[in-house]
């Protein structure tokens, strides 16, 4: 597997990050049936502004070979909240090939602490996706929940094996 870079999307990266939404608003699109395309052809772009005005909201790009494969939004930890994962959204061309799991697990590392992640009802692979991940990084130190038609993972990142 290739090497895969994380990093902060600027300000000025806007316009990349609304452009890899719309691939991941319509995969969505096959759990949520009530998301519908605009008159210009295009979905509802994500309102941004807080995630470059609010230091606890931060956007990732994914990288490998310098192509653009995915991105992600990650609330930090602040007060009592744990660290959120807020959207990840991985290309199909580079699913199933370990790359989620690597750029997560940077994700992770970046944002230490206590998780929290959250998967629509019936984004089963969404759900089979986070559950393996956690299970096998904190070797079982997960607690999982299913609230409000949604499934929760949370863990630790002490509780992560090398």
């Amino acid at each position: 597997m290739k090497p895969i870079i994380v990093e902060a999307v600027t300000r000025q990266e806007e316009n990349i990050l609304h452009n890899l939404m719309q691939f991941y608003i319509y995969e969505f699109t096959r759990f949520q049936h009530s998301i519908k395309l605009e008159e210009n052809g295009a979905f509802k772009p994500f309102n941004l502004k807080d995630y470059w005005e609010n230091p606890h909201l931060h956007a990732f790009f994914f990288k490998v070979d310098g192509e653009q494969m995915g991105f992600a939004l990650v609330e930090s930890a602040h007060e009592e909240e744990p660290n959120t994962m807020q959207e990840f959204f991985i290309m199909a061309k580079y699913g199933g090939k370990g790359y989620g799991q690597k750029a997560a697990s940077q994700l992770f590392q970046r944002f230490p602490g206590k998780w929290h992640i959250v998967q629509i009802e019936k984004n089963y692979p969404a759900q089979a996706f986070w559950r393996s991940l956690t299970y096998r990084m904190t070797n079982g130190a997960v607690s999982e929940r299913y609230e409000n038609r949604k499934s929760i993972q949370e863990f630790h990142t002490d509780d992560m094996i090398s």
